[in-house]
């Protein structure tokens, strides 16, 4: 019997790619026990998204860590998975997981792939994150999992707009194995298109040394939102 599941969604909006990827779960040839939207922007038209496709929805403020968290604290999965809403999901990850989780694992996370349309710098990009992801911190666009009880052993996501991840895999890693999945998620690769590719890859870099350093997440989150349009 398939450990059971329950995704977790931070949205603030964009509503166009959570009906997306609300549309992938639910042609998953394994589903998700629940699925738990989190609106930080407190949104009429998310609701009635969430509506719509028969999930959870609820209004948080619009900080990524502080949604996750939310969320975690409503599911009843035996299981957590995270997901970033521009994300492509490969074709039975639920069963990925729950093999992985089974064998003993803790938790972990999915192979980074860039979306289409691709340039040939995500060739030397997605094995370089990959090496960062297996010896330093996989991000959250990387669809982490845990068991239930040891996402909040690990003490869950941090309060912050941006690396809330970072202590929770530390805190996984510490408790047992936080396996690297082969599977692969694909990640929505407009904002390399639009700052161009190691452009984007050097300024998320000096926001992870900045982080590293001691900065304070939410003015990273002030550098990391001036990049939009």
């Amino acid at each position: 019997m398939m450990i059971s599941f329950s995704v977790i969604i931070p949205c603030y909006q964009d509503e166009e790619r959570l009906v997306q990827l609300l549309e992938q779960l639910q042609k998953l040839p394994h589903r998700p026990t629940e699925i738990i939207v989190v609106d930080g922007a407190n949104s009429q038209t998310c609701r009635d998204v969430c509506t719509r496709h028969g999930v959870c929805w609820l209004a948080s403020e619009p900080c990524r860590g502080r949604q996750l968290s939310q969320g975690a604290a409503l599911a009843q999965g035996e299981a957590l998975w995270f997901l970033h809403v521009d994300v492509r999901l490969s074709v039975d990850p639920l069963a990925a997981m729950g093999q992985a989780l089974a064998q003993g694992a803790v938790g972990g996370y999915f192979r980074f792939y860039f979306d289409a349309p691709r340039a040939w710098p995500a060739l030397i990009l997605e094995p370089a994150i990959a090496l960062r992801s297996r010896f330093g911190v996989p991000y959250g666009d990387q669809g982490i999992f845990a068991k239930r009880d040891a996402y909040f052993a690990a003490g869950g996501h941090a309060p912050w707009p941006l690396f809330e991840e970072v202590p929770l895999v530390k805190g996984l890693r510490g408790l047992g194995h936080f396996q690297p999945l082969l599977e692969p998620i694909w990640v929505d690769s407009r904002r390399w298109q639009r700052d161009g590719w190691w452009r984007r890859t050097w300024h998320n870099r000096k926001l992870a040394i900045y982080f590293a350093c001691g900065m304070s997440p939410a003015k990273l989150a002030e550098q990391y939102r001036a990049r939009r349009p």
